[in-house]
């Protein structure tokens, strides 16, 4: 049995050893990139909603499941510094479903497709007497040669990651539960959290935005967290990194040490947060804008020679930073 994620893959690419000349990047990094009409690349991407694994009827709503089964590939395409085109919708159903639960999650589908001006062109749908499963095939594009990979990082060069992480884990955390007699600063957070867990926001304006600047050396999407996802990065770069613990974007819990330290694991290790990690030259450092679009752009550590994963704390010394994310053959 595989350990981990990581073996696995490396098992996969081995199996899939064939490569035909159209194919410029295949299993292993955020999406495929196959060689399309003169001076474009096509990604090509397809993710898993499964109930009561990604979703379970009682938390989340048919909108919202609709809505996450796309944002899933679309933020990989964002990770690729792509831009979304087309979408393959496979839906088998179980037949415990009502009608009107099916018609809201296609409506979450076509929502944040017409946003990103993603096109819905086909798919596949079966009743089931089991549980429902979706999958959605995404197809995007990127100028030639521009497709940012997770191997491009090198010693020396600094780590960054968008927006603010762990909020979608603690939206997961607090959904369904009371919010009477929290105080207003708390009831906000708590909004904007299962907002950010329903609702992800793919980055797909910042990614284009990454490729077109050609900024991003290494680019990776946190949909495992932190932790893990940097674990990614770096080990198809065959490098190592350090992050400093205090320049983490985590959610503001309170003031108490305690209330720090869970806000930290929240950001280390949590997932679904769809935000963008990269790595940029020393050189290009100054390029990297403090925000985008709104969205502030964190400057966290920098790339190492060793293949170490080092947290260092506020008093300075460092300590293993262990991928403590989500893993399918972990968990």
């Amino acid at each position: 049995m595989f350990h981990d994620e990581t073996q696995f893959v490396a098992w996969l690419q081995a199996q899939a050893s064939g490569r035909a000349s159209t194919l410029r990047l295949g299993i292993g990094d955020d999406a495929a990139v196959v060689e399309g009409p003169p001076g474009w690349d096509y990604l090509l991407k397809t993710d898993m909603s499964i109930e009561d694994v990604h979703f379970t009827a009682a938390l989340h709503p048919p909108l919202a499941v609709g809505h996450r089964a796309l944002a899933r590939p679309l933020s990989d395409i964002a990770a690729m510094g792509g831009r979304p085109r087309f979408a393959l919708v496979a839906l088998a159903v179980s037949k415990r479903a009502p009608h009107g639960w099916i018609k809201r999650l296609y409506a979450g589908i076509f929502t944040l497709a017409r946003r990103f001006g993603v096109m819905v062109v086909g798919g596949d749908t079966a009743i089931v007497e089991g549980k429902t499963f979706i999958d959605v095939v995404v197809v995007g594009e990127v100028r030639r040669g521009r497709a940012i990979r997770r191997s491009g990082a090198r010693p020396g060069d600094q780590v960054y990651v968008s927006g603010r992480l762990g909020l979608a884990e603690l939206g997961l955390r607090v959904l369904g539960t009371q919010g009477g007699g929290q105080p207003g600063e708390w009831r906000r957070l708590k909004a904007a959290a299962v907002s950010a867990h329903l609702y992800p926001e793919p980055r797909s304006g910042l990614g284009r935005y990454l490729s077109g600047k050609r900024l991003a050396s290494a680019l990776i999407d946190v949909s495992d967290g932190l932790s893990t996802d940097l674990a990614h990065l770096c080990g198809a770069s065959g490098v190592g990194a350090r992050v400093w613990a205090d320049r983490i974007p985590a959610p503001t819990l309170g003031s108490t040490r305690v209330a720090a330290t869970q806000a930290l694991e929240l950001a280390l290790h949590g997932g679904e947060d769809y935000e963008l990690l990269f790595t940029v030259r020393p050189g290009k450092a100054n390029r990297v804008p403090s925000r985008f679009r709104g969205i502030r752009i964190n400057r966290i550590g920098e790339i190492e020679k060793t293949r170490r994963l080092l947290l260092i704390g506020a008093d300075g010394k460092p300590a293993p930073l262990r991928p403590a994310g989500y893993d399918h053959f972990r968990k």
